[in-house]
C-alpha cells in the first residue's frame, strides 16, 4: 500500500505522482506563460506540478481532481491563492463552455494513463479553446500518436496527427514517479493545427480509416472486402498494401475511390 500526505494512493485512478523537478521544468519552458496566460490540470494529486505551476506568471489554473481526498488536500495546500480553483471532477464530464471567457487555453498534465485516449478525443472536440499543451503519457501511446507508417501506426496516429501538431520530448523514466510505474513515459507537446486538410464527408472517412486498420498486418483488400466497401474501383497494386503503409494522402485517394464508386 503506497501513500503520500498520509493519503492512500488508488490504483483505479492511476495515482502515480510525479516526483522530478527536471521533468516539470522540461514541461514549462516548452509553453508560453505569461500574467495573461489561462492554464488547466487534469490529475493534480498531491500537487507537485500544481505547485510549480503557481509559481509561473500566469493569470488562473483551474485543477480537475477526481479524487475526494486529494481535493481536500490542495484546497487545504493552496488555501487563499487567488490564481488556483480546484475542481472535484472527472475531466471527461466537465462541461467546457465555463472555459470560453478566459480562452485560449495551454494544458499541462501528467495524465492518468487508462483514460489518455478519452482525454485525447475530450480535447480534439474541445481544441478551439485550446493554444498549446505538454502533457505525460506512457511512451508506447506517445509513439503511437507520432507516427506516420509501420508498426504502430494506425487510426489514432491519423486522427490526432489531423488535429494537433506534436512533438516527442523528453523520455521518462519509472523512477521519476511515487510509487514507480511499470512503463517509461514521456512528455509530448502539441499545438491545434488551425488550417486543417479538407477531407470530404470527414465523419465517414475515420469510419473507412478504422476499418482499414482493423487488422494491421492484413491488407486492404482483406480488411475491406469484410465491410460494406465496394472495391472493384481500387486498383490492385494498392488493394495489395497494408493501411500501415500508406499515409494520410494516399489513404484519403483510396476514400475518394470508394466514394465515387
Amino acid at each position: 500500500m503506497h501513500k503520500s500526505h498520509g493519503i492512500v494512493l488508488k490504483k483505479k485512478h492511476g495515482q502515480n505522482f510525479l516526483r522530478d523537478d527536471s521533468v516539470v521544468y522540461a514541461m514549462l519552458d516548452r509553453v508560453k506563460l505569461t500574467h495573461d496566460t489561462s492554464v488547466f490540470e487534469i490529475g493534480p494529486g498531491d500537487g507537485f506540478l500544481t505547485q510549480h505551476i503557481l509559481n509561473s506568471p500566469i493569470a488562473r489554473l483551474w485543477a480537475f481532481e477526481i479524487d475526494h481526498e486529494w481535493v481536500t488536500h490542495l484546497r487545504g495546500l493552496f488555501e487563499g491563492n487567488k490564481h488556483l480553483q480546484v475542481f472535484e471532477d472527472n475531466i471527461l464530464d466537465v462541461d467546457f463552455a465555463p472555459f470560453e471567457p478566459y480562452q485560449p487555453w495551454t494544458l499541462l498534465a501528467n495524465l492518468p494513463y487508462h483514460v489518455t485516449f478519452p482525454i485525447l478525443h475530450m480535447l480534439q472536440r474541445n481544441r478551439h479553446l485550446l493554444k498549446e499543451g505538454v502533457i505525460m503519457v506512457q511512451e508506447e501511446v506517445a509513439q503511437k500518436i507520432v507516427k506516420h507508417r509501420g508498426r504502430g501506426y494506425g487510426f489514432p496516429s491519423l486522427f490526432f496527427q489531423h488535429y494537433f501538431d506534436w512533438e516527442l520530448m523528453l523520455k521518462i523514466s519509472p523512477n521519476a514517479f511515487y510509487p514507480p510505474p511499470k512503463v517509461f513515459s514521456r512528455l509530448l507537446y502539441f499545438k491545434p493545427i488551425q488550417h486543417l486538410m479538407e477531407i470530404p464527408q470527414e465523419e465517414e472517412f475515420w469510419k473507412f480509416i478504422k476499418v482499414a486498420f482493423r487488422q494491421p498486418r492484413r491488407t486492404l483488400r482483406n480488411n475491406l472486402s469484410q465491410s460494406h466497401y465496394q472495391i472493384t474501383a481500387i486498383p490492385e497494386e494498392i488493394l495489395a498494401l497494408r493501411a500501415q503503409q500508406m499515409d494520410k494522402e494516399q489513404l484519403i485517394n483510396v476514400w475518394n475511390m470508394l466514394r465515387k464508386s
